[in-house]
């Protein structure tokens, strides 16, 4: 079963009249691309949880978010009275220069005054306690299996479409070989037809036979159809082997490329070439599709 680097998962707790929400998004990444928004209260633990989501997630652009609403109940901020009365004086002051270019001065002070940075401060210093952190934790764990369920749906669906592509190379494969065994006798009809038109010109029969084998030997694909159907049988055995295969099968999917290109480049026959085309499209497929594999 693999798993894919998409995924969602979102996690809400409550402690002491506090609703704490985590979420996580996941995208492809070559690597683990970790960015984190933390509440400032739970910043002393974001070490912590890099290393919860690092272990389970592994790979991906991961963007985690934890942030906290207060209840009704719970005290607000109050006023900076002296950083407040700071602000009023400097207004004043501007307001006098204001007036000397008869230019208006602001009327709505307050409006402007509750605008400003620092005017409010915390009423008390929130300090994190085990408990606290030990429901962080929790949500921080629901949000990676959130996670990790959606990778593993994403990840099915990814299995599904390669199976898919894996038999339709193999079909197309298959359909060469009707082709492939013709082309001998053509070859050599052709050739004997080209040795006919130089009228006056003697051959050894033996020696025509033996360059004919030469020629077809060079272009004999048997090697390649059975690399690619040793690739295309480990490509799937890979994809049993659990999470974590995304590398893995990209260089296997390079590996069968190269084996349809050769195919591509010994075929002396548009049918031949127009079947490995199709063969490259659904290797496209599958290449584009296995960036998105953990």
């Amino acid at each position: 079963m693999i798993y894919s680097m998409t995924g969602y998962g979102k996690a809400d707790t409550t402690f002491n009249g506090k609703k704490i929400h985590v979420e996580i998004k996941s995208l492809n990444s070559k690597a683990l691309d970790l960015n984190t928004r933390i509440a400032p209260l739970y910043r002393e633990k974001e070490i912590a949880i890099r290393k919860m989501i690092a272990a389970e997630l592994e790979r991906g652009k991961i963007d985690v978010s934890i942030w906290c609403e207060k209840g009704g109940e719970q005290s607000g901020g109050i006023i900076n009275t002296e950083i407040a009365a700071s602000y009023v004086r400097q207004i004043c002051e501007i307001s006098k220069h204001i007036e000397e270019l008869e230019q208006p001065s602001p009327t709505e002070i307050w409006n402007l005054l509750v605008r400003l940075p620092e005017i409010t401060q915390p009423s008390t210093i929130e300090e994190l306690d085990e408990e606290e952190w030990a429901v962080v934790e929790e949500g921080v764990r629901q949000a990676i299996q959130q996670v990790m369920l959606f990778r593993r749906q994403e990840g099915e669906a990814l299995e599904r479409k390669f199976q898919k592509n894996i038999s339709t190379i193999e079909t197309l494969m298959r359909s060469i070989e009707p082709f492939e065994q013709s082309r001998v006798e053509k070859i050599k009809i052709r050739l004997e037809e080209r040795l006919t038109e130089l009228t006056g010109i003697d051959y050894d029969k033996n020696r025509l036979e033996q360059e004919l084998i030469y020629y077809i030997e060079k272009l004999d694909i048997n090697e390649e159809k059975q690399r690619l159907t040793n690739h295309l049988a480990y490509f799937r055995e890979t994809m049993e082997n659990g999470r974590g295969q995304g590398k893995k099968l990209g260089f296997i999917a390079q590996e069968m490329g190269r084996e349809i290109n050769t195919t591509g480049s010994k075929s002396n026959q548009a049918e031949m070439q127009n079947i490995v085309v199709k063969m490259k499209d659904e290797l496209e497929q599958i290449k584009e599709q296995v960036l998105n594999v953990m």
